[in-house]
């Protein structure tokens, strides 16, 4: 028998444990021990200098926690870590950015220009940004998002365009006879506008319709009732959660995450945006 445990002791301090360190990973199941919280890993995210996880129950039903203690895996407690550096996709070929175009090594960031992009909603910048942000980083072109077209007009008379002061503009759904069509002839006829304004669009109802359907795994996109926002009715159809905003988002992030490079883009999208970056930054 050993007597050198003998002694005062705090007997309500567990020993401590060494708990497994898991990197999180889209589609593992997890429990969130203090809410008792089960699902499927379905985003990952920083935000605020944290790592955050959303969990999707059996019922379609989301909840965010942040990476940490706490998770237990097949039943087992773990320390649920951050996700394992990506590798690079297969469609990207080393030396090459996710558009393609050769990759710059050592160069910084260049100081944002006067010229913009703009693009409809976040969205679409988010995604321009994904496979396009190196190529403009290395140029210093910032791609804004308008939050729609209603007022590209009076948009760009305040942007005040010129020869050093250009717009390059994506539009949604710019085919002839829409609504967008008529708005972007009507902005282009703004003081400043000709030759320092281009303007430019793909056929789809959202940039979402710009993934190519393979991507995710399906033969083409669903169709939405009339009447029904698009949005809303391709979340529906997909069977994820669709009745909040929050919903949306999260459903435009699984979306995005399937984005590795521009060979995950119809053409469609990828001529107009190259397009635009030509506009902007050849003499």
């Amino acid at each position: 028998m050993a007597f050198d445990n003998w002694g005062p002791q705090d007997l309500s301090a567990p020993a401590k444990r060494q708990l497994p360190e898991v990197a999180v990973q889209r589609g593992m199941v997890l429990e969130d021990v203090q809410s008792g919280w089960v699902g499927e890993v379905t985003r990952v995210e920083k935000t605020g200098g944290m790592h955050i996880v959303s969990l999707e129950d059996r019922r379609g039903k989301s909840k965010s926690f942040q990476l940490g203690y706490g998770f237990l895996l097949e039943g087992q407690p773990i320390r649920l870590m951050p996700p394992a550096a990506r590798q690079p996709a297969s469609a990207v070929q080393p030396g090459r950015t996710a558009s393609g175009s050769v990759r710059v090594q050592g160069q910084r960031a260049q100081v944002a220009k006067a010229s913009r992009i703009w693009v409809e909603g976040k969205h679409d910048a988010e995604l321009v940004e994904k496979v396009w942000g190196d190529d403009l980083r290395v140029e210093g072109i910032v791609v804004e998002p308008l939050h729609g077209v209603d007022d590209l007009a009076s948009a760009i008379a305040d942007f005040n365009p010129g020869p050093d002061r250009r717009l390059g503009i994506l539009v949604d759904h710019l085919v002839e006879g829409s609504k967008e069509s008529r708005i972007a002839a009507e902005a282009m006829a703004c003081p400043g506008a000709a030759g320092n304004v281009l303007i430019v669009g793909h056929p789809y109802v959202d940039v979402w319709q710009a993934i190519r359907p393979k991507v995710l795994g399906i033969e083409k996109w669903p169709t939405v009732p009339r009447g029904m926002d698009w949005k809303t009715g391709i979340l529906r159809a997909f069977g994820w959660p669709h009745e909040t905003a929050e919903d949306v988002g999260l459903g435009w992030q699984r979306l995005l995450g399937a984005v590795r490079s521009y060979a995950d883009l119809e053409a469609s999208l990828l001529g107009r945006v190259e397009e635009v970056i030509d506009f902007l930054t050849v003499p």
